[in-house]
């Protein structure tokens, strides 16, 4: 699993503001067409109104901005309860940055100053992109580190938590 994940630029919001608000007007029978053609197959018959709105407005949100990844997805399956699924989500947090296509990081090496972008295909340093931070940080050391420690996208453990 990789432990930064490059999230997509960020899409126009006003345009998916008012597609949700035409959802937001329209009736039972419509809403079932608009399921129809989103899902390729006709909505259970007892949903109600409600619900065909949330689950199309969520699945209009999920396909511009990207939908839970597959290991929020496993967790959500696997939890009993949701303060189970609530907790194990903040550990999930602890453990994955979210980074930008455009960001910068800086990392000062041995008294030189590292400058790396942020791309949509990787990360760019010294003129050469590299598909994860782990690399990046073996190409200036020389040696293997956890590429988000290295650039202090992960805390260190505070001694609290290590007792």
């Amino acid at each position: 699993m990789p432990r930064v994940r490059i999230g997509p630029a960020l899409p126009d919001r006003t345009a998916l503001d008012v597609e949700i608000a035409r959802l937001r007007d329209l009736d039972i029978a419509a809403l079932r067409g608009r399921w129809h053609t989103v899902f390729g197959r006709r909505p259970p018959a007892h949903l109600p109104r409600h619900l065909l709105f949330r689950i199309l407005a969520y699945r209009l949100q999920a396909d511009r901005w990207g939908d839970l990844d597959g290991e929020s997805q496993r967790l959500l399956d696997a939890s009993g309860s949701p303060e189970k699924a609530g907790q194990k989500a903040a550990n999930l947090e602890q453990r994955i940055a979210d980074v930008r296509p455009g960001t910068n990081m800086a990392r000062e090496w041995n008294g030189r100053m590292h400058r790396v972008a942020v791309r949509v295909d990787g990360f760019a340093w010294n003129g050469n992109t590299y598909s994860s931070l782990s690399q990046v940080a073996f190409a200036i050391t020389g040696t293997r580190w956890n590429g988000p420690r290295f650039f202090g996208l992960r805390d260190k453990p505070s001694r609290r938590s290590l007792a």
